[in-house]
């Protein structure tokens, strides 16, 4: 248990400076770290968010300066759905901004916004647990606002 405790401080230490260096918000507590941490799991290396809300260089990269602060969708299926569907762009998540985080949790565990849309595609109506959704919110909401256009 002293091994685990020590883990999950050492790795809300690691993330801190990281963390403090992207946004102006007061670091986490070390046990929001650890869900901070695993929300970075899951957008960066589950779900792979940025490959739609992040804009990319012209081979394909995401550009890090533009992590998760909203892109043009870029491609299109070979028998699109009608254009009402097909979303045209990804919203910043960075910040997450225009959801409350029970709203975030509500979408992320059900795939239904506030008014009980879906996500139009190529949004995935994901069905996290309650507590990857509290994660992925947690670390979206970590990640610093992208300024008004």
């Amino acid at each position: 248990m002293r091994v685990l405790i020590a883990a999950v401080y050492g790795l809300g230490f690691l993330l801190l400076p990281a963390l403090a260096q992207r946004s102006e918000a007061p670091p986490p507590s070390a046990g929001n770290a650890a869900k901070i941490a695993r929300g970075e799991y899951l957008s960066n290396h589950t779900s792979m968010c940025d490959d739609c809300h992040t804009v990319h260089d012209a081979h394909g990269m995401p550009i890090k300066e533009k992590h998760l602060q909203g892109a043009k969708i870029t491609f299109k299926p070979n028998n699109p759905p009608p254009s009402s569907v097909w979303a045209d762009a990804a919203p910043a998540l960075a910040g997450l901004t225009f959801l409350t985080d029970q709203q975030a949790v509500v979408f992320f565990t059900t795939g239904k916004m506030p008014d009980g849309k879906t996500g139009r595609a190529p949004m995935p109506g994901y069905r996290f647990s309650k507590s990857d959704a509290e994660a992925l919110t947690a670390y979206l909401k970590a990640l610093p606002a992208v300024a008004a256009r």
